[in-house]
């Protein structure tokens, strides 16, 4: 089992990557800006940690070997907040797990994050930012996991997916349990250590995929 620290667990699908790492009986380290919002989660195994990404949160990765980013500005944040949160919060922490010895960085970013200039789209900026960050994760030297998921939904997860783009815009999608449960799967995965997966609704059973 692994000491995790989930940056950004008291959002939709860092609520439910915590969830379900803490199932899979790892000890969790929960990191939110409000507890409160999270005062629902109870296991022995879970720790909680109050701190501001925007501020120095280098302290929340003690004794963890492994991290998860799924913090996000959030979609009605300007580009003020995308800028310090999904690129400049995402590159303390891959320095500060550089610091730590963390032996893996599991990171969520975005469909579209690796060219953002072919996306014409308001959400370029933010594409802009989860591209940087996973450019310094990658050239970092520390063990990583890149999760490109597609638009997100509410849906239960199926634990299927495909990899690949679809040509046909509307099956871009994904729902945030099936990210949650990419999350777990990554986690102790030696095949998942320096690699990128498009996560989209698909027919290939999402544990094959990632393990």
């Amino acid at each position: 089992m692994s000491n995790i620290l989930v940056i950004g667990a008291s959002g939709q699908i860092g609520k439910q990557a915590t969830e379900k790492l803490l199932d899979a009986g790892h000890s969790v380290t929960a990191m939110v800006r409000d507890k409160e919002k999270i005062a629902d989660l109870h296991a022995d195994n879970l720790e909680i940690y109050e701190g501001d990404l925007e501020q120095d949160f280098s302290a929340a990765f003690k004794n963890s070997d492994t991290v998860v980013f799924c913090a996000g500005s959030g979609a009605k944040t300007g580009p003020d907040k995308t800028l310090l949160i999904d690129l400049w919060a995402a590159r303390n922490a891959v320095e500060y797990a550089k610091e730590s010895g963390v032996k893996h960085f599991i990171m969520v970013s975005s469909v579209g994050s690796d060219d953002p200039d072919a996306v014409d789209s308001p959400i370029k900026p933010y594409l802009v930012a989860k591209h940087m960050a996973d450019e310094h994760l990658k050239n970092s030297h520390v063990p990583y996991t890149i999760l490109r998921p597609g638009s997100l939904t509410d849906e239960a997860g199926t634990e299927y997916v495909q990899e690949l783009l679809p040509g046909d815009e509307d099956k871009r999608e994904i729902p945030r349990e099936d990210v949650a449960t990419a999350i777990v799967y990554s986690v102790n995965n030696e095949k998942a250590l320096n690699r990128i997966y498009g996560l989209f609704k698909g027919d290939q059973p999402l544990k094959s995929v990632i393990q």
